[in-house]
């Protein structure tokens, strides 16, 4: 199986990160997103009928790259905060954010009226996002081999 391209790699996580499945071709390297029903119940999914189709038709060829679990997304926020200085004031409302009850949401209100900051936070999770699509499609090839 040949490796990933920083292409693929991007859009991969871009796509995870959208909330949809991810697809890979064994034999082609073909890429096919579905929405995931869990995260998106109801969503009507007729755009994207042929996708379902050929995966249903030819799933053994494919494999699936997975999403990040709750906790994964979890511990990125929590290494984006540890990456902050001490003297960052920034930091201190997002450690109280995350050991709040409803952490994502928290973390989001603080991010999103943090500046500068905001933009940095979607560097670091696209950066973290990207290491872990690789690092997922590293696993598979090594147990597909």
């Amino acid at each position: 199986m040949s490796p990933l391209t920083k292409e693929q790699i991007k859009e991969i996580a871009e796509q995870l990160d959208c909330g949809f499945r991810c697809f890979l071709n064994k034999k082609n390297g073909e890429l096919i997103f579905v929405p995931d029903e869990y995260k998106h119940p109801g969503m009507e999914t007729e755009a994207w009928t042929d996708e379902l189709e050929k995966l249903e038709e030819n799933f053994t060829d494919y494999f699936e790259i997975e999403q990040l679990e709750s906790s994964d997304s979890f511990k990125i926020m929590a290494d984006f905060v540890e990456s902050l200085s001490d003297s960052n004031k920034l930091k201190s409302r997002l450690i109280s954010a995350l050991n709040k009850n409803k952490p994502f949401r928290e973390f989001k209100f603080v991010i999103d009226n943090s500046g500068e900051y905001r933009q940095q936070w979607f560097d670091f999770k696209t950066r973290k996002l990207q290491e872990w699509v690789t690092d997922n499609f590293d696993r598979i090839s090594r147990l597909e081999e």
